[in-house]
């Protein structure tokens, strides 16, 4: 493990700032000064060990005990995979509890597994039902035919008609030469088939995808101002995943956060032979929004800043056209508890609900983050952290706008009544 250089440093600089002191102090108050500390004694039954340098890291297989002084385990340890502590702190705690305190709009919802027939949809309604998901906005970016053959399912529903919105898709493959007023067109016929929004326009803009010159579609190209501006006149927000987690982007080793989830699943780095830098994608995409402020865009996961919130409140006091949303991120959110509750009241016009894929039964770890204040209690899916998440305690007016106030206003085409004021 790695001892903190800032420790190590501040150790140093705190020895010599005394011996300073204590070399300019009168001799009476001098000899009144306790003697100086001694290097810290091994422990009881130590078994030696291996002293590195201050900032230095521990050898492999070794982790400090002391400053300075590494000890490895007397017995083989765990794998990270098989490592499973269980907790004995006892606290009070709120728990955990099925369904949300108001009702929800899902921003981001994938239920398409459950929107090809009439059974399917049922069932969702149920599960929505069962969490206190009141609007599933399902942004699975389709388009033409089978956006229209799912409207007509969803409204041929009596319980469901009003319970499940669409975004359409947009089609970025082979932009170029006349691409932009079949868009448009697509776009508008789409509008009228009943779509709401734009989105997911996934993570492959940006780091894949291609023009029709074979030439990387960049986030902010020219060549797609015609859809950005259509969907400022036709009133529809634009849902955009830029990218990916910042650790996707940077080497896998033992000091990467996501060090596990790249390792079960590799598809997920990205090499910086192979594709753009994290930092040149974020820019990009902040090029776009500030190029078309009349038209609203939701960055998908907090636009990949939930570990550094500041970054993303300096977008938002930049960009009054944009939103995010919460989806998947939920293990940062949960470790900053101060920090995000501090964010959320600073920024409760600007933020969304949204969960990413439609798991049921992950959606209450949601709930108790937003509207407790519990300690150190488990996130759902082990390889994305392998830390405790905390309650930040949201009050009701920022948890109203969060679940579901922000949605109605930047959308009109959702509107339906009985919605708690």
């Amino acid at each position: 493990m790695r001892r903190s250089r800032f420790v190590s440093g501040l150790s140093v600089g705190l020895s010599m700032a005394a011996a300073a002191a204590l070399s300019a102090m009168p001799t009476w108050v001098a000899a009144q000064q306790p003697p100086a500390t001694q290097p810290p004694r091994p422990p009881a039954g130590f078994r030696g060990g291996t002293q590195i340098k201050p900032g230095e890291d521990c050898p492999a297989g070794m982790t400090e005990i002391r400053p300075n002084n590494c000890l490895a385990p007397a017995s083989p340890p765990p794998t990270i995979v098989d490592y499973r502590p269980k907790s004995t702190l006892i606290v009070p705690a709120a728990g955990m509890k099925w369904k949300a305190k108001y009702p929800v709009v899902d921003f981001h919802g994938h239920p398409s597994g459950l929107l090809g027939n009439a059974d399917g949809i049922a069932r969702l309604g149920a599960s929505m039902d069962s969490v206190n998901v009141r609007l599933m906005i399902a942004a699975d970016n389709v388009s033409g035919d089978r956006l229209t053959r799912t409207m007509e399912l969803v409204n041929g529903s009596p319980t469901m008609k009003d319970r499940v919105r669409l975004l359409t898709g947009v089609n970025l493959n082979g932009v170029g030469p006349g691409w932009a007023a079949k868009a448009v067109a697509q776009l508008e016929a789409d509008v009228k088939g009943g779509a709401v929004g734009i989105g997911e326009i996934g993570k492959g803009f940006g780091l894949s995808t291609k023009k029709a010159d074979g030439t990387r579609l960049r986030l902010n190209d020219p060549d797609l101002d015609p859809i950005w501006e259509a969907a400022a006149r036709l009133k529809l927000p634009v849902f955009i995943h830029t990218a990916d987690p910042q650790e996707f982007f940077r080497e896998v080793d033992n000091t990467n956060e996501r060090w596990l989830e790249l390792t079960l699943f590799p598809e997920r780095l990205y090499p910086q032979d192979k594709y753009p830098s994290f930092n040149q994608l974020m820019a990009e995409r902040d090029s776009l929004f500030l190029r078309h402020p009349k038209t609203t865009f939701v960055a998908a996961h907090l636009g990949w800043h939930a570990n550094d919130l500041g970054r993303l409140g300096r977008m938002f006091d930049k960009m009054p056209n944009v939103l995010a949303e919460v989806g998947a991120v939920l293990y940062d959110i949960g470790r900053q508890p101060r920090s995000a509750h501090d964010f959320f009241i600073k920024y409760q016009d600007r933020l969304l609900f949204g969960k990413d894929s439609f798991q049921p039964e992950e959606y209450p770890y949601y709930w108790r983050v937003f509207e407790t204040r519990d300690d150190y209690f488990d996130y759902y899916r082990d390889y994305h952290a392998f830390w405790k998440l905390y309650g930040i305690d949201l009050p009701d007016v920022v948890l109203k706008k969060v679940y579901y106030q922000n949605a109605l206003r930047i959308m009109p085409a959702i509107q339906i009544p009985g919605w708690p004021k």
